[in-house]
């Protein structure tokens, strides 16, 4: 974190590959409150960003994020509180970065550092290719000033010579973290009734919280009632839930007042929750990246 944060500060641009976990967002969060201007945090996920700016906020850092899960009111809030100055990191998702609307107004504002988040999806080959993405190479251009920072928890070499070609990248920018996590048991058992299994499972971890990921939202409302009828205190998450269902749910698993959440990959990935200690995949990943 050291190196990427010193490096960054003297406006190098930088690919950061570090494992879930390894410390990520310090590396632009500690600069987003050194520079003067403005920091970018461009992410696709809406879970991550909620959860990111509540917790930065409570050190006092000015934080808010832009994206559709916000009421129209408090949209227009937040783009007046950025347009007079009174923000350091603003959170984005991709398409909202590229809207005339926004494009507007940060013409007007500093902005130093342009983080892209879950950068793998920058890349045709990355796990979970994001055509908008590739469209964040342009918007790069609109701030020439501002230092770009990359960075994802997966990345095979081919998959970073693409963010680096794609972001314009050049010179000696690329920090790669150990993936080697000691403190993790990874176990893999024949799927045969796998709700079952399922519940078996959770009878390991009486009153621990964890996540269970399922490949489809069907899957996920399936599973979940049928864990809740089995007297286990989960909660679904996924992409085609209402927004104020999905943030319920969300802060219900964070609060620790349900054990877990059963959950497509639209969960989990950047939620800040220290006492995670299960992590059950329902169905088999489609990539080793993507577990």
């Amino acid at each position: 974190q050291e190196k990427i944060i010193a490096h960054t500060l003297e406006k190098k641009d930088a690919l950061v590959v570090m494992p879930t976990g390894g410390g990520k967002s310090l590396c632009y969060q500690i600069p987003g409150m050194i520079f003067d201007g403005l920091t970018i945090v461009v992410s696709p996920l809406i879970s991550m960003m909620k959860d990111q700016v509540d917790q930065i906020k409570e050190y006092g850092v000015p934080a808010l994020f832009l994206n559709s899960s916000l009421p129209p009111e408090e949209y227009q809030e937040n783009m007046t509180r950025v347009r007079e100055g009174q923000v350091r990191l603003l959170y984005v998702a991709p398409e909202t970065l590229l809207t005339a609307r926004l494009s507007n107004l940060l013409s007007r504002i500093k902005v130093d550092l342009l983080t892209i988040d879950e950068a793998h999806c920058i890349s045709e080959w990355g796990h979970d290719f994001r055509p908008e993405y590739r469209q964040l190479a342009e918007a790069r251009r609109r701030f020439p000033e501002a230092v770009c920072l990359a960075l994802t928890a997966t990345a095979t070499p081919r998959v970073r010579a693409d963010i680096r070609s794609s972001l314009g990248f050049s010179g000696d920018n690329e920090f790669v973290a150990s993936f080697n996590r000691e403190n993790l048991y990874i176990e893999v058992q024949p799927k045969g009734d796998a709700a079952l299994q399922a519940v078996r499972f959770l009878e390991r971890f009486q009153d621990q919280s964890g996540i269970i990921y399922c490949f489809s939202r069907r899957q996920v409302d399936e599973l979940a009632a049928f864990l809740e009828r089995r007297g286990h205190s989960v909660r679904p998450y996924h992409a085609g839930l209402e927004d104020e269902a999905r943030r319920r749910n969300q802060e219900a698993v964070i609060r620790d007042d349900v054990q877990g959440s059963v959950a497509t990959i639209a969960f989990g990935m950047g939620i800040n929750k220290p006492n995670v200690r299960f992590i059950l995949h329902y169905d088999l990943p489609k990539s080793v990246e993507g577990y």
